[in-house]
């Protein structure tokens, strides 16, 4: 324990350290309306100012610490002016000005060293935060789980749970655009790679509730990308023990074409190795992802978002051994594998987007897209158990078995899925009244063949389903049921969905008594039709009012006050309306939750730097819920409405400057989830988190500044684990062990866009080189995600074996810019 002791010493100083220099850097680039650079802009700060140059590019040495005024004027341009913006020491931040030519200049946002603080109650995230931030699986979903309501027990999984919802509930954009994920994942450790690339990523916008009726219809969370639209020639690699990542930006002479293009490769044996099972693991993780815009003319610009994933899981796992049980009663579970699973996952993906100005005030888009999905999940896995009583002696080790048995799992699943897309979105804004609209059209075609089974055999006999044709009652009645699978699945399905999907919302912003205020209302609806072979086709239709609403009281405490809410449904997608034999229900209606959120921001300065309190009450309250059980990351629904539930809770967030110069901040989050199924009663949904605590703390040597430090840390009380097979959850429930995980980065910057060198010097073609270490899970704490469950032949009970995740992991890391 010493050495943890020193470590949480080094930390506790680190947090206390103060830093000397006062000074930041303001950078970015000016625009017009049309995206077009702006040269010649006079940017000041009181005596301090520059011009920016012919690519509209400018940087500007200001004063850190303290509230200052930026001005940017333009002849022919109505001037901005950026109001108490406060810079921690040493950092860098980058605001992007678009100058207008007829309307008066009227912030929208208020800007602080924290980022754009939105009325509309959305959480921005620092790009740089989030490629820097350790993690197993680091990007944009890493420290989304650091931010309160939103949780994830599983370090290697990019999915994310959000104020109780599960996974499929979340929506994702890059560039206004909608993406997709793979269908039949099933454990964290094929996952693989994210669909955002973080180094192509320019802004993220999130909102865990009470999202606007422009983001489409999902009930819990929205994720909103926007990748770069580059200026200039730029690269940039990424490499490490885990995998390496490159891009490249590029940018024609006249500035009118811009691209952004992304290679990744990522490789988990040195995650997975760390667990609790030894195999054979050669996994291949490989993306290619681009974006590129043309502006044809002033009005006009084209764009595409390119995607091509590759996962190929291969694994041949050949020994586990779990201790496991209380101190009086220890146990040890030892299992012996042969066979391997053998996992494809192919994707592509392609959009097109149109954007034209019609005039100053109206912007009209029209978009494209093709998501097209093969995927193929073939295992033949044979484990043998002996299940044995821990004997703590002078031999030590696992006395006589009580428990001993096979487990044959096999699995030949096919999927193909083609999804398109066809809409258009369009804007009209008048001084401080926005009038948005858009009308969508979605053509799902999948193609699925399942067929897996699994096979229990017990001291030499066969396991049947615990069902009522299966019931043994020798000697009294020959026993004559035939002999099966435990669990077994056979199904193919051919199923064509066509959905109309539309909304508009009008917002606006009016000041009364020297107070400002905001509202926006909306609506969104949605037609859909299901049908397919063998199947009865089924048509729904539903509707989704929504509102917001802040007030910014003219007081000398900078407070904003926000009210939202509306009706949410989601639509089934295609793992919606497969039951748990592989059925398809068309039938199965839209999940519908009513949501309530009440929230604070209060920003402040504390120790002369900035900080940021927010506190978001809610509550939702849903009806026809499609129940599910949630095993790694497999969400296997039951596929019909016949449940009500119900989430509440409270999330506080303080973020700001504890050390100047850094971003840190703590989230904590309390909410309850609970399901009544056919007016049985409520009990846990499997994402009842009752408790979360993260933290996101940036640090450095006062005395070497480039010397830096970032740490996360996670705390979650734990989920619902599941039951066995054919158990009715209301007659056994219990919770997983608390997720507990602390992940380290330490790094050196050889440099960075504050310290340039001259020609000759060995870094003066990098403009940003550090190189570091990151340990994984620094304390060595056991979390388990699931549970294998396995008969006592004595006491004829089942045990739950935990399924323990990543163990402590050294990863070495080199980042670089040219």
């Amino acid at each position: 324990m010493k050495w943890q002791a020193s470590v949480l010493l080094y930390l506790l100083t680190l947090f206390v350290s103060v830093g000397y220099a006062q000074k930041a850097n303001l950078t970015g680039i000016v625009t017009n309306e049309l995206e077009e650079p702006l040269s010649d802009v006079s940017v000041h700060v009181g005596n301090q100012g520059t011009v920016t140059d012919p690519n509209g590019f400018y940087i500007l040495e200001v004063p850190a610490d303290r509230s200052i005024i930026v001005e940017f004027s333009h002849v022919g341009y109505k001037s901005a002016q950026l109001n108490e913006l406060i810079l921690n020491t040493n950092e860098t931040f980058e605001f992007n000005p678009v100058l207008k030519e007829n309307i008066t200049q009227i912030s929208e946002v208020t800007v602080s060293s924290l980022g754009r603080k939105k009325i509309e109650g959305i959480t921005t995230i620092s790009p740089e935060v989030i490629r820097k931030i350790p993690g197993a699986n680091a990007g944009v979903e890493n420290l989304l789980k650091l931010l309160p309501g939103v949780t994830s027990n599983n370090e290697l999984s990019t999915q994310y749970s959000v104020r109780g919802g599960n996974y499929d509930e979340n929506l994702v954009y890059i560039n206004g655009i909608e993406v997709y994920r793979p269908f039949l994942i099933r454990s964290a450790q094929q996952e693989g790679l994210s669909f955002v690339n973080s180094d192509m990523v320019q802004n993220v916008a999130f909102s865990s509730g009470g999202f606007q009726a422009k983001y489409g219809d999902k009930l819990s969370s929205v994720l909103d990308i926007t990748y770069k639209n580059p200026n200039d020639f730029d690269t940039q690699l990424d490499l490490s023990f885990l995998g390496a990542s490159a891009t490249v930006e590029t940018a024609s002479a006249n500035k009118k074409f811009g691209s952004i293009n992304g290679l990744r490769y990522r490789n988990n044996s040195l995650l997975v190795n760390s667990t609790q099972t030894e195999a054979n693991f050669t996994p291949v993780f490989i993306d290619f992802q681009t974006y590129s815009n043309y502006k044809f003319s002033h009005k006009f610009h084209l764009s595409f978002l390119g995607n091509i994933s590759v996962n190929d899981y291969q694994n041949e796992p050949l020994s586990r051994s779990t201790t496991f049980g209380t101190i009086n009663d220890p146990r040890t579970l030892n299992v012996f594998y042969e066979g391997r699973e053998n996992n494809q996952y192919k994707t592509t993906f392609g959009a097109l987007k149109s954007t034209y100005f019609t005039n100053n005030q109206t912007i009209v888009h029209f978009t494209s897209s093709v998501y097209h999905t093969q995927e193929e999940e073939y295992s033949d896995v044979i484990a043998s158990y002996a299940l044995s009583p821990l004997e703590i002696g002078e031999s030590g080790g696992a006395s006589s078995p009580r428990g001993n048995g096979s487990q044959f799992k096999r699995a030949r699943n096919d999927l193909d899925a083609v999804i398109v897309n066809i809409g258009h979105t369009g804007s009209h804004i008048k001084v401080e009244k926005k009038l948005s609209w858009g009308l969508k059209f979605t053509h799902e075609n999948i193609r699925d063949q399942i067929r897996e089974s699994e096979f229990l055999d017990s001291l030499g006999y066969s396991v049947r389903p615990p069902l009522t044709e299966f019931r043994n009652n020798q000697p009294y009645e020959p026993f004559e049921a035939p002999l099966v699978p435990f669990t077994g699945i056979y199904a193919r399905n051919y199923v064509n969905t066509n959905r109309v999907s539309g909304f508009i919302q009008f917002s606006n912003r009016i000041t009364f008594n020297s107070h400002e205020f905001y509202y926006n209302a909306g609506l969104r609806s949605q037609y859909w039709h299901i049908g397919g072979q063998s199947l009865n086709s089924a048509s729904h239709f539903i509707w989704s009012p929504r509102f917001q609403l802040a007030l910014k009281p003219n007081w000398s405490k900078d407070m904003l006050f926000r009210l939202s809410g509306g009706v949410y449904q989601q639509p089934p997608f295609y793992r919606e309306l497969r039951d748990f034999n592989g059925n398809v229900h068309p039938e199965t209606k839209a999940q519908k939750s009513v949501h309530w959120v009440a929230s604070n921001e209060y920003s402040f300065t504390w120790w002369n730097r900035p900080f940021h309190l927010s506190s978001e009450l809610y509550y939702k309250d849903l009806s026809q819920v499609n129940t599910y059980t949630l095993d790694d990351v497999r969400i296997r629904y039951v596929a019909n409405n016949n449940a009500t539930a119900y989430v509440y809770g409270a999330d506080v967030r303080i973020q700001g400057a504890f050390v100047p110069g850094t971003e840190s901040w703590l989230s904590l989050g309390f909410l309850r989830t609970e399901e009544n199924s056919n007016n049985r009663g409520y009990i846990a949904r499997p994402t009842d988190q009752r408790f979360k605590l993260g933290i996101l703390y940036q640090d450095y040597i006062p005395q070497v500044p480039n010397f830096k430090m970032y740490l996360n840390l996670v705390y979650n009380t734990g989920v619902p684990g599941g039951s066995p097979s054919y158990t009715d959850p209301y007659n056994y429930q219990s919770r997983l062990r608390d997720y507990k995980r602390a992940d380290l980065g330490i790094s050196y910057i050889f440099a960075d866009g504050n310290k340039s060198y001259p020609k000759g010097h060995w870094l003066h073609k990098f403009e940003e080189l550090s190189a570091g270490l990151e340990l994984f899970n620094m304390f060595n704490i056991q979390n388990s995600i699931t549970n294998t469950w396995v008969r006592d032949v004595e006491s004829k009970n089942q045990y739950a074996i935990p399924n323990f995740m990543t163990g402590r992991v050294l990863n070495l890391r080199v980042r670089m810019r040219f």
